[in-house]
């Protein structure tokens, strides 16, 4: 199951037996993770979870949310037709106008600080001492800029700033900030970290 995983995630493929099927443009890998329910189930590595781009938390509903559950789900036969909001061709122009927002040196400075941040945090006068394990790979850095220029795409902006970067900081990094066994012990999570990083670097 991994290794198809990560076959659609870096060969844009899949393999059943001896038959490969290319993947259509544009698609998407989603992974959930149930953090009640663990019995028979495994963490992907270190190494597979940093192809993700994004890791979102999703809670409960909100009361209106549940209610408006409750009225499409609350039979036996609910109708699970499906209306389209968006094209695939429209999602792949989006893509090429998203390629074309503008991003500052100083903005991309403040990216790398963030992320090598993450991994020497003593250097950018971080009190991180033992915290961190691992820090961001270089797809860190690639996707907080990706993320911060699709974050400025959907507030009508042609240009990403460090609003931007903080704004979807915690999305990019949550899963690639692994944490130290004396930090779990204190309760420190990464989302912690990511906080304390971005409050403790100066804003370009």
């Amino acid at each position: 199951m991994q290794s198809a995983l990560l076959e659609a995630m870096q060969e844009r493929q899949v393999t059943l037996g001896e038959q490969t099927y290319k993947l259509p443009d544009p698609f998407l890998v989603l992974a959930t993770q149930n953090p009640i329910e663990q019995e028979g189930t495994y963490n992907l590595p270190e190494a597979q979870v940093d192809r993700f781009m994004l890791k979102l938390n999703v809670g409960y509903p909100t009361k209106a949310e549940e209610r408006q559950i409750l009225d499409l789900m609350g039979i036996s036969n609910p109708d699970l037709s499906v209306n389209p909001v968006v094209r695939p061709e429209d999602i792949i122009a989006a893509r090429s106008v998203v390629n074309t927002i503008y991003v500052d040196d100083r903005v991309k400075d403040y990216i790398v600080d963030v992320v090598w941040a993450t991994r020497e945090p003593a250097k950018y006068r971080l009190n991180l001492d033992g915290m961190i394990r691992y820090g961001g790979s270089p797809r860190a850095t690639i996707n907080l800029t990706l993320a911060a220029k699709a974050r400025a795409f959907l507030q009508g902006r042609g240009y990403v700033t460090p609003q931007d970067v903080k704004s979807v900081g915690a999305d990019v990094l949550r899963h690639r900030v692994i944490v130290s066994y004396e930090a779990e012990a204190e309760e420190v999570n990464s989302e912690k970290i990511i906080e304390k990083i971005f409050a403790g670097l100066p804003v370009p």
